[in-house]
């Protein structure tokens, strides 16, 4: 039995990003993936969202997705009305529309840099969990045993089946196709509605187009067809515009579901296999990856005895509220999909909501993912939510916020006076700066907040204390978030 610190089901996006995560935390972590290769049969997500791409700057590798991708100024829709963050203080106020092929192979571009076992061509088959931790069957009979077993595989997951989680929601109530074509033809480009739903082509990165169709009816199981994309195109619009051949046609739905814990014992999930819904909105492949960073750092912690055991329960209270808000948008945007009287009248009141410059940067804010708040409870309006990448003054120089995260440890800024807070007890894992910064600080939709003398951020770039380096309520936030000082004599309760 081949033993690792953490295995991973599913190399997807997500199983890619924890694997990258606990890799530089220098923990042993192996993926297991069914599929030989990362080539992707069809191009599922079409793009990377504001907050997306600052957590793959936080890592130094977002350069990487913007040589290859398109960035769009204005993207998608809520209500009729066309959502933009052009105006919004990140340094990626855009959506990178890239497929979903090349993001992934980007991302195992990066990973096999790091130090992560690969077991490709295999898929988890089974596991049992004990006191101490996870033996896990594979297809091919081998097993192998871990600490920890995360389950990145997907809406279908057996890891979140085998472990007895359930998956409430709502079930269909559209399907859909989506296909990469080649057409002889014209295609009439662009969005349409009608009452069951939206239908779509638009062009891709090589000369085929991209097609979204509706189909008649639920529960369809088969594989579809060329033949049946064909009808559902004259159905819809008249012609198919000479579709002749077809590099990937799937389906998807409008199914909701969310896991009702995000984890069961040593056993947790992240991505698809915590929370499923339609692609429409494009936060399906972010989510999971940010998913895997706020539970990277976590379950390092854990598994090097640095941090106790509960600190994994905050990845639940953390990260679950944000799976269910992206599924009751995506929800929404569903049902202001549809094309009949009651929904045009809603959406019109929406539109004229959204016309309202504070109201679209909300929405707009929710849709890129740049409002996430964590309750870390009262304070300076920067606890719990992303610190900004700001350019700073060091006396070595000129440096970026996000240029400290790229080893994923955490940081503790200071703004203000030199001195006043010894690190060293922590020195081992939290890297202090001394810094200055003379521009604004401006949050998304908060806007301008007054500027904090010393904040403590965490690896996944977010803010977990802010204040004065000699409040006594920086070494609690310390042993809060990166455990006790070393050579405390109590050990790390597990």
């Amino acid at each position: 039995m081949t033993e690792h610190a953490v295995v991973i089901a599913g190399g997807g996006p997500t199983g890619m990003m924890l694997g990258a995560e606990l890799a530089l935390a220098k923990v042993d972590v192996a993926i297991v993936e069914r599929r030989a290769g990362h080539e992707l049969a069809a191009s599922r997500s079409r793009g990377l969202l504001s907050r997306t791409i600052e957590v793959l700057d936080q890592r130094g590798v977002a350069d990487r997705f913007l040589s290859e991708g398109q960035v769009v100024q204005v993207w998608g829709e809520f209500a009729g009305v066309q959502m933009g963050i052009s105006d919004f203080p990140t340094r990626h106020n855009y959506v990178l529309a890239l497929l979903q092929n090349h993001i992934e192979r980007i991302l195992a571009g990066w990973v096999d840099e790091l130090p992560v076992t690969i077991y490709r061509g295999r898929e988890v088959t089974g596991f049992a969990q004990d006191d101490t931790g996870v033996d896990v069957g594979l297809s091919d009979g081998e097993s192998l045993r871990a600490e920890y077993l995360v389950g990145c595989d997907g809406g279908r997951s057996l890891i979140r089946k085998a472990a007895g989680i359930e998956f409430p929601g709502w079930d269909p109530s559209t399907s859909s196709l989506i296909a990469e074509v080649e057409m002889d033809g014209e295609p009439e480009l662009g969005i349409r509605r009608d009452d069951e739903g939206i239908h779509a082509l638009g062009p891709l990165d090589d000369g085929r187009v991209g097609v979204v169709v509706r189909e008649e009816q639920l529960g369809l199981t088969g594989e579809p067809t060329l033949r049946d994309l064909s009808r559902l195109l004259v159905a819809v619009r008249g012609t198919d515009y000479g579709l002749r051949s077809a590099t990937s046609i799937s389906r998807f739905t409008d199914m909701s579901r969310q896991a009702a814990s995000y984890r069961e014992g040593r056993v947790l999930l992240a991505g698809d296999a915590a929370h499923v819904h339609t692609p429409m909105g494009g936060q399906g492949l972010g989510t999971g990856v940010q998913d895997a960073v706020n539970l990277g750092w976590k379950l390092a912690q854990v598994v090097k005895r640095t941090s106790p055991e509960s600190l994994l329960d905050t990845y639940h209270a953390e990260r679950h509220p944000v799976g269910a808000r992206v599924v009751k948008t995506t929800m929404a945007l569903t049902a202001l999909a549809r094309e009949d009287a009651r929904i045009d009248a809603l959406r019109d009141v929406i539109g004229d909501l959204l016309s309202i410059d504070d109201a679209r940067k909300r929405v707009a804010a929710r849709l890129s993912g740049l409002d996430i708040h964590y309750d870390l409870g009262a304070g300076h309006p920067l606890l719990g939510r992303r610190m900004p990448d700001l350019d700073l003054v060091t006396a070595d120089g000129p440096l970026r916020v996000y240029t400290l995260l790229h080893d994923a440890r955490p940081v503790l800024l200071n703004l203000g006076e030199l001195g006043g807070f010894d690190i060293t007890p922590w020195a081992d894992r939290v890297q202090m700066i001394d810094a200055t910064y003379t521009g604004r600080w401006e949050l998304p939709v908060l806007g301008e907040v007054t500027a904090p003398t010393a904040v403590l951020i965490r690896p996944d770039g977010y803010v977990a204390w802010v204040g004065d380096l000699g409040h006594a309520e920086l070494p609690d936030a310390l042993m809060t978030w990166f455990g006790p000082p070393s050579g405390d004599p109590e050990e790390v309760r597990q």
